[in-house]
């Protein structure tokens, strides 16, 4: 592959600025004439319309059709034909194809309009009908420029390719790219099912909104952003979840609760990780973890039936199955299941977790527990291979510091993740409800922050008192929504599901 010239670069900067500049003057001349950005021009359809309603209409009986109809959007191209022209303008919802002809128009109006350029913002009115080679159109009587722009759009055959422009410039991006903006449209039918599925009948959650700024941050083991309230004179924090609040919720008698909310941890940023992401996070008053694992396999499924029309989604090349119970096994069974050298024994011995994680060129603190260990194991010889929706359980209490300990066994909790395609898509537990159990293993993150972990917990005195009056056996969770989009769009990167992903700033 040649090496591009860095005169390429200057060059086609030096285009752009020309294009700008010859657009100004136009914009100048408008300007002297009339109003240059109208705002009188009501559209009383859209593409999508007039293509669903007209699909199967042929020339003879669009001729019956005695409506005139007016549209507005973007002129994505022109082309100019003597006395008459063909246009495609895109509005919000798709492409129509304006036919504009000297002889429709008002004196002097397609004289005009042949000044106007690829990007601007038209409006048009008139009949529809089939041209020639059958294309649906509007034959336009009435033809205004609402908005002009001075930027060119990048070059029509190629579009915008560039990952980091596509990016930054979203604007631009969903303009150029169809595939852009349909994934968009399917986050936002993600996040309509999900409000419908926890408020069906039979399930009936009630949406609230908690608190975005902390004074304490909790609910989850992250690096937290700081920030500081000028009147208050008072360190605040980004919210890291807001299980915190929510589960106060249930202690006042709000037995089903859930947030669609935005949360931020001031960690690294990945294919997999934003530093601002979207989670949907419900508790379930007098329920367990196991009635949470049958809710999300309902709701998953429902949704895969609702997004791509069946229980099977294809995702970078691997076709994952709803249909079927998604698996359930503990941490200790799945390490077993891919590391079948390892004996029961040995996933609760440190020296044997440590031979095991040295073999496998694992990095491990010395600090750190048994179950942490085996956590890191697990995430490192496990995770990649769960495709098809799978549970998995048992996790140890010492990562787990919100969660209810087993009645069996107390090194484990009541606790699940979900992975799907190799990525962890949900978080969920039989609660802690017990108040001097949590305001121990509160004070051991305390303990583990003061000696130097940045991710651990603070001790959150309110929330103990709250526990003390009372919260009822509640089971909780917390759903990637940017993930689940992810998913299900077969998208490779977060940053491909949010309009305005988290960039450094431009030199």
């Amino acid at each position: 592959m040649s090496k591009q010239d860095p005169k390429d670069n200057v060059d086609t900067s030096m285009d752009e600025n020309r294009l700008i500049a010859e657009r100004r003057e136009k914009l100048n001349a408008l300007r002297a004439e009339t109003n240059a950005y109208p705002n009188d021009f009501h559209p009383n359809t859209n593409s999508a319309a007039l293509h669903e309603r007209f699909a199967d209409d042929d020339t003879e009986t669009l001729v019956q059709v005695d409506e005139t109809f007016a549209l507005a959007g973007r002129m994505m191209a022109k082309r100019v034909m003597g006395k008459i022209a063909f246009v495609k303008v895109l509005d919000g919802t798709g492409t129509m194809q304006f036919v504009v002809q000297r002889d429709n128009l008002p004196e002097g109006l397609y004289q005009q309009f042949k000044q106007w350029d690829v990007g601007d913002i038209i409006g048009g009115s008139g009949a529809i009908f089939r041209t020639q080679k059958g294309e649906l159109s509007v034959k336009t009587s009435e033809l205004r420029l609402l908005t002009k722009s001075l930027r060119p759009l990048p070059e029509k055959f190629h579009g915008l390719t560039d990952t980091e422009t596509r990016y930054r410039q979203r604007y631009v991006d969903l303009i150029m790219n169809e595939d852009s903006k349909k994934v968009f449209f399917t986050r936002s039918k993600i996040i309509r099912f999900i409000r419908d599925f926890m408020e069906a009948p039979g399930r009936e959650f009630l949406e609230v909104e908690t608190p975005m700024m902390h004074p304490i941050p909790g609910g989850a083991t992250a690096r937290p952003f700081v920030t500081h309230h000028n009147a208050l004179d008072l360190q605040m924090y980004l919210r890291v979840a807001p299980e915190l609040y929510l589960k106060r919720l249930t202690v006042g008698g709000l037995d089903r609760v859930y947030e669609i909310n935005r949360s931020f941890r001031n960690e690294g940023v990945s294919t997999r990780h934003n530093p601002e992401f979207t989670m949907l996070e419900f508790y379930w008053a007098y329920a367990n973890y196991n009635d949470l694992m049958d809710l999300t396999e309902d709701m998953l499924r429902g949704l895969a039936v609702e997004v791509s029309g069946g229980t099977t989604v294809v995702h970078e090349g691997q076709e994952i199955d709803f249909a079927a119970p998604f698996e359930r096994m503990s941490v200790e069974e799945s390490v077993h299941k891919y590391n079948p050298d390892l004996a029961d024994a040995d996933l609760w011995d440190r020296a044997s977790l440590k031979a095991a994680c040295a073999e496998r060129d694992i990095h491990i603190n010395e600090k750190w527990g048994e179950g942490k260990i085996l956590i890191e194991l697990f995430e490192a010889t496990v995770e990649a291979n769960l495709v098809n929706p799978t549970f998995i359980t048992s996790y140890p209490t010492e990562v787990s510091p919100l969660s209810r300990r087993n009645d069996a066994n107390p090194l484990i909790t009541d606790r699940f993740e979900l992975f799907i395609s190799g990525r962890e898509i949900a978080n969920g537990f039989s609660e802690l409800n017990d108040p001097e159990d949590q305001a121990a293993r509160f004070k051991e993150q305390a303990s583990q922050k003061d000696a130097g972990d940045l991710e651990a917990m603070h001790y959150d005195a309110d929330y103990i008192r709250a526990l003390e009056y009372g919260m009822p056996p509640t089971a909780g969770e917390g759903i990637g929504i940017d993930r689940l989009v992810m998913l299900f769009t077969d998208s490779p990167s977060i940053r491909d599901v949010l309009l305005f992903p988290y960039m450094r700033p431009e030199a």
